[in-house]
Parts: C-alpha cells; structure tokens; sequence
C-alpha cells in the first residue's frame, strides 16, 4: 500500500544524493522525507482502528420479521461507519430445544441469502449471529453462525462447538444436545484490519479455544450469545473480561435483546472490551446497536506493557496442537 510513498523515498534520495553538500538541497530533503513518514505512519495508525457494531435484536417467533429486522439493523450500523458487524445468537428465532428443528434452513436458504446480500450491499464483513442450521445430507441441526467478507462471500460457518447442557438446581435446565449437534472445527477469519475468531456463547466459557483462536493470531474474538437470567448476572461480564485479559485481545459478545414473551429470558446487556479488560461499549436489555472503535494500537501497547506471549513457561507447559483432523 505504502509502495508509492516508499518509492517516493527512493527517488528523493538519488535526488538529493548528487547535491548532499548543498545545506540547503540536503535540510529541504530531510523535511521532505521527514513530512512522508510522519503521512506513512498516520496512515499505518489509522488502518490498525475499526468501528465494530454489536446489534442486539428483539427476536421472536416470526422467522421473516426477525430477518427483516436484522437487515434494517445491519444497514443503519453499516451508514455509521461500522466496517464489522455481529448479530446475536439466534436471531431468526425462538431460543428453544423445542423449535430449532423447526426454524431450522440450510446454507441455501433464505436467511443466508438475506445476509450475504446486506453484507454485499454494505460492502461490510458481518458476523451473521447463529440460526437453527440443518444439514441436508446427514439431517442433523447444528447452531451455526455464518460470515461474510465485503463482497457477500461466505467465508466460514461456525458450527457450536461446546452445547448448552447446564441443569442448575431450582433456577434453570437447558440441553441443546436434545435437539443440537456439536461443530468440531475452529473459525478464525482475515479481515483485513486484523483476524478475528468466532465462537458462540457457550464457547466462551472454554478458555482454552480462546487461547488457540489466539495462537491462530486472532485478535478480536467474537461471541454471538443468549446468556440467561441466572447465568447472565453471573458471568456475562466476567467471562468477556477474562477471556480479553488472559489472551490481551478485543471481545465482543452480542445477545438478542430481552423479550418479555418469550419461555426464554435472554440477559441482553451485549459488550465491547479491549486487550486490558476495560468495557468499551455496553448496553441494557433493550433493543439497540453498541459501537466501539477497535484500535489495535492499544493491543499493541498492551502486549508491550506486559509481555505474557514471550513469558510463557513452554518448557513446563503448552497448548496442545489444533487437531490436525479439524483445521480452521
């Protein structure tokens, strides 16, 4: 990108070679190329930030409603500079065991389709939530988020790897592996700026995925979720938190919006936090849309400040290797 600029340089200094001894030619040749760097470095400073957009959607039970609103989301986020966007878990309908078969569509079916085109048409990447997927060959439902680069292209789907089963005594029981089946591969896309993994909800309670998203060179990490009333309060904010300090990267995690009718009461209160811990955007339990800019300069200084990544003790202990049989 800098090709021009860096050619620039070169052909100040033949330039400015032939008459070094000439005080004048040579002060005007440092202030020339002095004014290139200082235009080379805040154009390097601005590509490392980003504006991401967590939209926290009222679902419900109607599948093309849910879409529609999705979209008017994704294209109001998209017209205030966000350049990544994410939808929340389950965004095209009901959070239920009871119905994901149901709502379930492949690849091929409409609500992809929707997505791709408002990604293509914001000319955005979007992290498209998670919707009940079913796979046409083997039948199987997986809970599946989709993404899309700027062109409308997918470029990964994933499948949640870790499945919701908790049973907490007198407050709340959950199985997903009623209806849902596990993904078994990672997801760790390029977009441009920097990497960024994707995991969904429960996902994030596994530090050791984060861990390899990071290994992978992710340095934001996504989770579409549907944190609960118990669970929410609990850990929402602790688990993002954690996962961007023991790693010094970018979280997000993105929740459907609280509704009042539904059997399942999300936690809403969607969150940014950056590479320190500090939350950078976060909401309530209503509808609505948080933006952050994410600047990868403070990753940087981060890591600089405190150098976990060169202090590991890998003599005493490691991460395990990806398994071979499931890449990214």
């Amino acid at each position: 990108m800098f090709r021009g600029l860096i050619n620039s340089f070169k052909n100040t200094s033949k330039l400015h070679s032939t008459t070094f001894f000439n005080s004048n030619n040579c002060s005007r040749s440092f202030v020339h190329i002095s004014q290139q760097l200082r235009k080379v470095h805040l154009m390097a400073d601005k590509e490392k930030v980003f504006k991401f957009a967590g939209i926290q959607l009222l679902c419900g039970d109607n599948k093309e409603e849910n879409v529609q609103n999705a979209i008017k989301h994704i294209d109001e986020a998209a017209k205030n500079g966000a350049k990544l966007i994410s939808l929340p878990e389950c965004f095209n309908s009901p959070y239920s065991t009871a119905t994901f078969e149901k709502y379930s569509e492949s690849e091929e079916g409409e609500t992809v389709k929707k997505l791709s085109e408002a990604a293509k048409r914001n000319q955005i990447f979007l992290i498209g939530g998670s919707i009940p997927e079913i796979d046409k060959e083997t039948g199987k439902i997986y809970n599946t988020c989709f993404i899309f680069n700027d062109k409308g292209e997918m470029i990964k789907k994933h499948r949640k790897i870790h499945l919701f089963d908790i049973d907490v005594p007198n407050k709340i029981r959950f199985k997903e592996s009623e209806t849902l089946t596990p993904g078994d591969s990672f997801s760790v896309v390029d977009i441009g700026y920097c990497k960024v993994g994707v995991a969904i909800c429960y996902d994030i309670r596994f530090p050791e995925l984060a861990m390899l998203y990071s290994k992978m060179g992710a340095k934001f990490l996504v989770y579409p979720g549907a944190f609960n009333m118990v669970t929410g309060p609990a850990h929402w904010e602790l688990l993002q938190r954690g996962r961007a300090v023991d790693n010094q990267v970018f979280v997000a995690a993105i929740s459907p919006a609280r509704n009042p009718s539904s059997t399942y009461q999300a936690w809403g209160h969607s969150t940014i936090v950056n590479p320190w811990g500090t939350i950078l955007a976060t909401t309530d339990e209503h509808q609505s849309i948080i933006y952050s800019d994410i600047d990868l300069n403070t990753l940087n200084e981060t890591r600089s400040s405190i150098p976990i990544y060169s202090q590991k003790r890998t003599d005493l202990y490691k991460l395990d290797s990806i398994n071979p049989i499931n890449p990214i």
